[in-house]
């Protein structure tokens, strides 16, 4: 009947597909998608978009004959439904948008199992409505749903669309001046001229980003030397410098553990007890941030390696793998380490087989070193008490000194865990995923203290350091509602966002007394700190990050999506808040306030220059023409 109405109205095919397709983009956009509205003229602008994409899209189906045309908007409805609802299952998990490299990555998807599955909800078949309202109208109705305008007519319709989209384009730079230029930020170009154009906007980005290797000669590294000079390394040595020289340095990635666990409860229960104990024996950093973008885990991993940053779309151990590094296995082979990676895994995962291969890792322990089956294993693969009880016989055998990280699994979106494995409730919210959560970062918590026994059992304890660090948020803010009540807030701010980014950061020295440390630090940090605790001084390396035990280090933390941590202030989606207090004292959106404004100001350019220098390294690959030596 509805379909029969909707011939009878003699409306153009296109039009009505424009219509349907912008209302349901709309919806995704204001009720699926978590995109923050600050005033009307952005809710505006969100509400156009959509239809300016849609015009102009489906208005090219007027220059097709009758057949061709009903078929042009068939499958450019369902072509574009599976972009927006690849985007939607996408955002569920990473709080993102998917970019050209991302697709690259595709290959992860087959490893991805239960992940996928939890982000695949049955009112989703609602988005594919209009499809088959269109497919049908078009099958049994063609000849009065399609147009057969003359040229003169075509042109005014693809004209009149061209006009409305630019339209929207000129209110969001009104809105938003210099759009085009925050690539880091995927939700204001969302936001502001939809999620098809960001998509067009983003393969011109990529056809850039490949050129900048061919174009690059080197001229570049000059200015990245001089800044890095002043502005990122620390000439000064600590009291700390070569207190681990020579000693065996066993390097832990936890999973998406988050410092709001630490030192925390849930029903009453000590989340990570035994970490909560082990601050006490180790140098406990509280604000130390993790820095990671699209690529999560792996991004975590050459941020440790290589004191860069990631890249703003897609992943560096895809994008760039055979690239030219300076990573700290290579440094720590000069100074006879040994290097490997223990992960139970699929090789290939993040592309890891190529990648560490580069980065100048001796063995990589992955999935085949391991006897995986379905009692020891849940969620992604092997439980993190048999990884590390497997892990130990591998580790004896090493040569030393060694350098060895171990990254977990088992607290992996969406925190799956069996209930004789889970020791403490689940937390009672609406969010599943945050309620699940609790229990398998307990699960870690004991297989980190499972795996401190068994290296003191086997004699690895006494002569190594120990790195342990969260290589990224677990908890994104499509939880915020949830995560709001477990923190007991009206709701998570910005600055709540920001500060949620912290993951703890041990490092722990048989021996040694510890200290919590206060000041703000982030994984960029990690390579130089270790570097000179071994004794291990690299004058001509360049890095972002500075060693943490030294004085006069860099005033900033940067984000990968332009935030910033300072000693005085937090920095993030335009606002400026004080460190502290999380008082906002400066918003775009709130007046001009210039000396606010200016507090935040000087650091956001020095954030701003130092990720396009960190970019320019990898996008030209840029260390091609440069010399590295590793001297003591």
């Amino acid at each position: 009947m509805l379909l029969r109405s909707l011939s009878r109205i003699q409306l153009p095919l296109y039009i009505l597909a424009s219509i349907l397709f912008g209302i349901k983009t709309y919806v995704v956009y204001r009720f699926m998608f978590n995109i923050s509205i600050e005033n009307v003229m952005q809710e505006l602008i969100l509400f156009i978009n959509p239809f300016a994409s849609a015009f102009l899209f489906f208005a090219i189906s007027v220059w097709f004959k009758n057949r061709r045309q009903m078929k042009f908007l068939r499958y450019g409805t369902l072509i574009g439904t599976l972009i927006l609802y690849f985007n939607l299952v996408f955002y569920r998990n990473f709080t993102d948008f998917i970019t050209i490299p991302v697709l690259f990555q595709g290959s992860n998807a087959a490893d991805l199992g239960s992940s996928a599955l939890a982000l695949i909800h049955l009112s989703d078949l609602l988005l594919f409505l209009d499809v088959a309202i269109i497919w049908i109208l078009s099958k049994r109705y063609d000849g009065s749903v399609s147009v057969n305008y003359n040229k003169r007519n075509r042109a005014i319709v693809l004209s009149a669309s061209i006009l409305f989209l630019l339209g929207n384009y000129v209110l969001a730079e009104i809105e938003r001046p210099q759009l085009l230029q925050r690539t880091f930020d995927r939700e204001y170009l969302v936001k502001n001229i939809g999620l098809f154009n960001y998509h067009i906007y983003d393969v011109a980005l990529h056809s850039k980003s490949k050129a900048q290797r061919v174009l690059a000669d080197g001229n570049e590294m000059p200015d990245i030397q001089s800044y890095v000079d002043e502005n990122a390394t620390s000439k000064e040595e600590s009291e700390l410098f070569g207190i681990a020289k020579n000693k065996n340095v066993i390097f832990i990635s936890l999973e998406s553990v988050q410092s709001f666990v630490i030192n925390n409860t849930v029903n009453g229960e000590e989340v990570t007890p035994f970490m909560n104990d082990l601050i006490e024996e180790s140098y406990y950093f509280e604000n130390f941030y993790h820095q990671t973008e699209q690529g999560k885990t792996s991004d975590h991993e050459f941020l440790i390696d290589n004191s860069m940053y990631p890249l703003p779309r897609g992943a560096v151990f895809f994008t760039h793998g055979q690239n030219e590094f300076n990573a700290t296995p290579e440094i720590l082979k000069e100074h006879g380490y040994y290097s490997s990676v223990f992960h139970a895994n699929n090789k290939s995962f993040w592309n890891r087989d190529v990648m560490y291969e580069n980065l100048g890792y001796d063995q990589f322990y992955e999935e085949s070193a391991y006897e995986i089956n379905e009692e020891n294993s849940i969620g992604w693969g092997l439980k993190d008490k048999s990884f590390f009880e497997q892990s130990v016989k591998y580790l004896q055998s090493l040569p030393e000194p060694y350098y060895s990280r171990f990254i977990t699994l088992t607290n992996h979106y969406p925190f799956e865990l069996s209930e004789e494995d889970a020791s403490i409730d689940q937390y009672n919210s609406n969010s599943r995923t945050l309620n699940q959560y609790f229990p398998t970062v307990r699960y870690t918590d004991e297989a980190l203290e499972q795996f401190f026994e068994q290296l003191k059992e086997s004699g690895e304890y006494e002569n190594s350091i120990f790195v342990i660090l969260g290589d990224h948020y677990g908890i994104s803010d499509f939880h915020n509602k949830a995560m709001s009540m477990y923190l007991d807030k009206e709701k998570i701010t910005a600055y709540d966002h920001v500060q949620l980014q912290r993951v703890p950061f041990f490092i722990h020295i048989p021996g040694q007394e510890g200290r919590v440390i206060s000041d703000v630090a982030g994984q960029i940090d990690v390579k130089p700190t270790l570097l000179r605790l071994l004794g291990i001084e690299n004058e001509d390396d360049i890095t972002f990050g500075t060693d943490l035990f030294a004085a006069n280090n860099k005033d900033f933390i940067a984000l990968r999506d332009g935030s910033f941590i300072s000693e005085d202030y937090v920095y993030s989606k335009d606002q400026c808040f004080d460190r502290e207090s999380g008082e906002l004292i400066y918003a775009k959106t709130t007046g001009v306030e210039d000396d606010a404004e200016n507090a935040c100001q000087p650091i956001k350019e020095k954030v701003d220059k130092e990720l396009s220098y960190s970019d320019q390294i990898i996008y030209g690959d840029l260390f091609r023409f440069y010399k590295f030596n590793a001297n003591d």
